[in-house]
């Protein structure tokens, strides 16, 4: 797998949004339009904030789950994932606000086994039910001990917009960027049975960086 935006302080599908407010920022500058230039100004910072691509330092060790994104977990559960895996896992969710990191990240090592788009509502994200009914991207990733581990980018009220840079038998490496969701949205990760959970709900991550679990 490549990552495609390593070194670039924005991801890329952020430059016309960062670049119209820009636009206006300048050109009502120069008509006298303080006001609205305050404004571009405002919404420039917003954009250039949101749509940034920090650097992470990834987690070295065999069998470790790193969070897939920056945000709040907001739940913990034992499930029957029944679209994907077709088998009881480990649900762990991650609520991304807009002021979080949107770039996602490879949870962990492997080769790409599938990516399934499902178009849907656009509920809040935060809702149990978005996990079924909101638009999502499914990307199905095989560890190299034959571990089955589902990462599913969710859109919210807010959110739009699922972007995947990857493709099918790409090989997955642990904390790379490989998408981004705008603006607002969830990470659902799902993990089998026996995984040793090294985060609480409640607790902040970072994506790529925060150890969220242990393989079994």
């Amino acid at each position: 797998m490549v990552d495609r935006a390593v070194g670039v302080p924005f991801a890329k599908e952020g430059i016309p949004f960062i670049a119209a407010p820009v636009g206006v920022t300048l050109l009502t500058a120069w008509l006298g339009w303080p006001v609205v230039a305050f404004l571009g100004g405002i919404a420039t910072l917003f954009s250039a904030w949101f749509f940034r691509n920090p650097a992470r330092v990834i987690p070295q060790g065999p069998n470790l789950i790193v969070a897939p994104g920056d945000g709040k977990v907001i739940a913990i559960e034992e499930e029957f994932e029944p679209r994907y895996l077709k088998e009881r896992s480990v649900r762990l969710t991650i609520f991304l606000n807009v002021f979080d990191v949107h770039i996602n990240r490879m949870p962990c090592d492997g080769v790409v086994e599938g990516i399934q788009y499902q178009p849907g509502l656009f509920l809040v994200a935060s809702k149990p039910e978005a996990t079924l009914r909101n638009e999502q991207n499914a990307v199905m990733i095989k560890t190299h001990d034959g571990i089955k581990v589902l990462c599913v980018q969710v859109a919210g009220l807010i959110a739009r917009r699922i972007v995947c840079w990857i493709s099918d038998r790409e090989q997955a490496i642990r904390g790379e960027r490989y998408g981004l969701i705008r603006f607002g949205s969830r990470m659902d990760t799902f993990l089998p049975m026996g995984t040793k959970i090294r985060v609480a709900v409640g607790d902040r991550v970072k994506g790529g960086e925060t150890i969220i679990g242990e393989l079994p």
